[in-house]
C-alpha cells in the first residue's frame, strides 16, 4: 500500500510524534510517498524504516497512490486538496494544528487511523467543490473546498458587490466583502460572519456578506446548480479574491462567476466519527450545563 504524505512542516517538539507516525506506517507495511519540501525539513531528525519515495507536485500522484494524508491543521488539508485535483485519491487529515475541524483525527487516534487505512475499513465522504471562472487568469487551481470570497483591500472603503443567480439580479451588497461557501465551508469563515451551518451533503451554497452596511441583509442558502456571478464597484481600482487560503489582487473590471465543480473530493473518516460528533466536539454545538 502506498500513501502520500503532505504537510507544510512540523515543529521540532513534534519530531517524536512524527517518529510514532512513521513507525505505524512501517508496522502496517505502508510505503510512504513524502512531499519533497516537507521531507527536506524533517528527514534528518527522524528514523525512516523501509522503502519510501517523494513527490513534488500533483502530476507526480498517479494511480498507485491509495490515499493521501495531510499532517497539520485545516489549512494544510486545504492545500492537500489542491494536489489531489480530479484524481479521486481519498484524503485523511491528521490534526497537528489547533482546532482541526476538517483534519479531525487527533494524534491520540493515530494507531486506529493507520490501521483503518491499511485494512480499508474507513468511510469516505464526497465533498462538493466550488469552481471559479474568470475572464483573466486568476488561480492556477481554480477550485476550493471551503469558500470563495471577494474582499476590499486593507483599510479601504467598503465595496459594492452586485450579485446574480443565473444572470438574474439577486442583491447589491454594500460590505467589506462577500463569501460563497460550500457546505463544507459553512463551518469556516462563513460561520464567523453569522452564516448558517449546512450539512455536507445538502447540495447548496451559502452566500454570506462580510460586515454589511444594511440592517436587512442576511446570509442566504441557494441550490448548488446555480451559477453565481458578480460585478464589483469601489473607490479603489482593485480588490482581493480568494479561494480557501489562496488570495489574489484583481482589477475591479474582472468578470467572475462561481459554479459547482465537475468533480468531488473524497474525505476519509473513521467509522465512529461523523459530522454531528465533530460539531459537538470541535464547536461545542448544543453545549449547555443543563445537558
Amino acid at each position: 500500500m502506498k500513501i502520500a504524505i503532505y504537510s507544510r512542516g512540523i515543529e521540532n517538539e513534534q519530531n517524536k510524534d512524527m517518529d510514532s507516525f512513521l513507525e505505524e506506517l512501517y508496522a502496517h507495511n505502508v510505503e510512504p510517498v513524502f512531499f519533497q519540501d516537507f521531507f527536506n525539513k524533517f528527514y534528518s531528525a527522524v528514523t525512516i524504516k523501509g522503502k519510501y519515495s517523494t513527490f513534488n507536485s500533483a502530476k507526480d500522484l498517479d494511480d498507485s497512490i491509495d490515499c493521501i494524508i495531510s499532517l497539520g491543521g485545516d489549512g494544510t488539508l486545504l492545500d492537500t486538496v489542491t494536489l489531489v485535483q480530479d484524481k479521486g485519491i481519498p484524503v485523511l487529515g491528521i490534526n497537528y494544528g489547533r482546532l482541526g475541524f476538517l483534519a479531525n483525527i487527533g494524534k491520540e487516534d493515530l494507531k486506529p487511523a493507520i490501521s483503518a487505512l491499511a485494512e480499508r475499513t474507513y468511510v469516505t465522504e464526497k465533498r462538493t467543490l466550488i469552481h471559479l471562472d474568470a475572464n483573466i487568469p486568476v488561480f492556477d487551481v481554480p477550485y476550493a473546498l471551503n469558500e470563495f470570497t471577494l474582499q476590499k483591500k486593507d483599510s479601504s472603503s467598503m465595496i459594492k458587490i452586485h450579485t446574480y443567480l443565473n444572470g438574474e439580479f439577486l442583491n447589491t451588497y454594500w460590505a467589506d466583502g462577500l463569501i460563497v461557501a460550500t457546505p463544507t465551508g459553512s463551518t469556516g469563515y462563513s460561520l464567523s460572519c453569522n452564516g448558517p451551518i449546512v450539512f455536507p451533503d445538502s447540495g447548496s451554497f451559502v452566500i454570506t456578506p462580510v460586515a454589511p452596511h444594511n440592517l436587512n441583509i442576511r446570509p442566504i442558502v441557494v441550490p448548488d446548480n446555480n451559477i453565481i456571478s458578480f460585478e464589483v464597484e469601489g473607490r479603489t481600482d482593485s480588490f482581493i479574491c480568494t479561494l480557501d487560503s489562496r488570495r489574489m489582487v484583481v482589477p475591479k473590471e474582472v468578470q467572475l462567476a462561481i459554479r459547482k465543480e465537475k468533480f468531488e473530493i473524497n474525505l476519509i473518516r473513521l467509522n465512529e466519527n461523523n459530522f454531528l460528533q465533530t460539531l459537538r466536539n470541535k464547536l461545542s454545538s448544543g453545549l449547555d450545563k443543563r445537558n
